[in-house]
């Protein structure tokens, strides 16, 4: 029992531990194996063989999450496999990729690093249970800590006004979120709606902090419908210099046409006179190469429209991809926010329940008849190639992202 009694010190003593640990610079393993929810930065760069430098490729460099379906979207590139691959493999399928769908002569380096590990998750025995960010070097007993300890009961000496005031307090963060959440869902209808403005949600409309949440969104709001207009004016304006280009070749070749039909009738009257020996020769050969020179102009002149006219092609094409690129980029937003609603919506509820079991008093029996600290047991639940398995663990037992951490009252043991 001696042994009990110092872990749930231990536990208590490390109940106040901060949740925002800053992310070491080194992985759990060499082999780490990505998965949903895991964060990537990714940079790419390549080498301009021709000017002798290297080339930022900012459009695609960023933070990047594997989905649940274990997959990353990326630039140019698009859906790309990266459940149960390692960060190199995901560099090296990234270079090559980029290199075959863009054609380029030189593959593009790809650099991939964690950014932020999935998360674990713990329940049972233990004053939060939830989902927290995971940490190289995790084990269940620092995990522990991070989710307050044990849970503890009156007949501890504890009370539940920390829990109360621990619960309130999440409760108010959750709900500021689902506040800006539902705006921003808002904003982004309206954007894919291409209206200026947009409604406050009804059921938001009461909360004090409203009025600055729905200024910030209008302005990005705003921001994006101009960003987008001035690029569409942009092409517009392309194709109108143009087709201006057009209309000016075509009065040349107008007027290069009159030159040649003159010529050749200067031509014929210099033929028959060439004919009957009263002109040289040389003018003859003079005026057919003028004539020569003036027609090859008129194709010049019309190589020029073809290639105008592909360029406002061009324009237009370039003008649609980027209303279908703007659209999918806010569709998936869209989708990201109501994930993101749902997610705190549930967390919302959880806080509720354990605001009313702090209010209830009813704690759960962590204690022995002799008022003795009950022993704890733990398990993992963690996914290895595609099976969900469950493993006993104790205080040292190391936690990977993505485990699910047991906690449970030990046995009492038959004396």
């Amino acid at each position: 029992m001696r042994r009990v009694r110092l872990l749930t010190t231990c536990l208590t003593v490390a109940t106040g531990l901060t949740l925002s640990l800053a992310l070491p610079q080194f992985a759990f393993a060499d082999d780490y194996r990505l998965g949903a929810q895991d964060k990537l930065t990714i940079r790419v760069a390549e080498w301009q063989t021709v000017e002798g430098t290297f080339r930022d490729w900012s459009a695609i460099n960023g933070e990047y999450t594997v989905g649940p379906a274990g997959t990353l979207s990326v630039p140019f590139v698009g859906e790309m496999p990266a459940s149960g691959k390692t960060t190199s493999e995901i560099a090296a399928s990234l270079g090559e990729a980029l290199q075959r769908k863009l054609a380029l002569a030189d593959r593009p380096e790809a650099s991939v690093e964690m950014a932020q590990y999935r998360p674990f998750y713990i329940s049972g025995e233990v004053q939060a249970p939830g989902q927290y960010p995971c940490v190289p070097g995790l084990t269940v007993l620092k995990a522990m800590s991070i989710a307050g300890g044990a849970r503890r009961t009156p007949e501890s000496g504890q009370r539940y006004d920390r829990d109360l005031i621990n619960a309130k307090g999440n409760f108010d963060v959750l709900q500021d979120q689902l506040v800006r959440l539902t705006v921003k869902r808002a904003r982004i209808e309206a954007e894919l709606a291409d209206k200026p403005t947009f409604a406050v949600p009804k059921e938001v409309a009461d909360d004090p902090k409203l009025p600055s949440i729905v200024a910030d969104e209008t302005a990005i709001l705003a921001a994006d419908q101009k960003k987008l207009k001035l690029r569409l004016q942009a092409l517009d304006d392309l194709k109108a210099l143009l087709q201006s280009e057009i209309d000016s070749l075509q009065k040349k070749i107008i007027n290069q046409q009159k030159q040649v039909d003159l010529a050749k009738e200067q031509l014929n009257g210099i033929g028959s006179l060439a004919q009957k020996g009263l002109v040289v020769n040389t003018r003859v050969l003079n005026s057919q190469q003028t004539i020569a020179d003036l027609e090859g102009q008129i194709l010049d002149y019309e190589t020029a429209i073809l290639t105008a006219k592909q360029s406002i092609s061009k324009a237009t094409q370039d003008a649609i991809d980027l209303e279908n690129t703007q659209n999918s980029s806010l569709a998936t937003d869209r989708q990201q926010t109501e994930a993101d609603l749902n997610e705190v919506t549930l967390k919302l509820n959880m806080e509720k329940a354990l605001m009313s079991e702090a209010l209830s008093g009813s704690p759960m029996p962590q204690f022995y008849g002799n008022n003795e600290p009950a022993a704890l047991s733990f398990s993992l639940v963690r996914v290895v190639d595609g099976k969900t398995s469950e493993i006993t663990a104790d205080e040292d037992t190391p936690v990977l992202p993505g485990d699910v951490i047991k906690v449970k009252p030990a046995p009492l043991a038959i004396q």
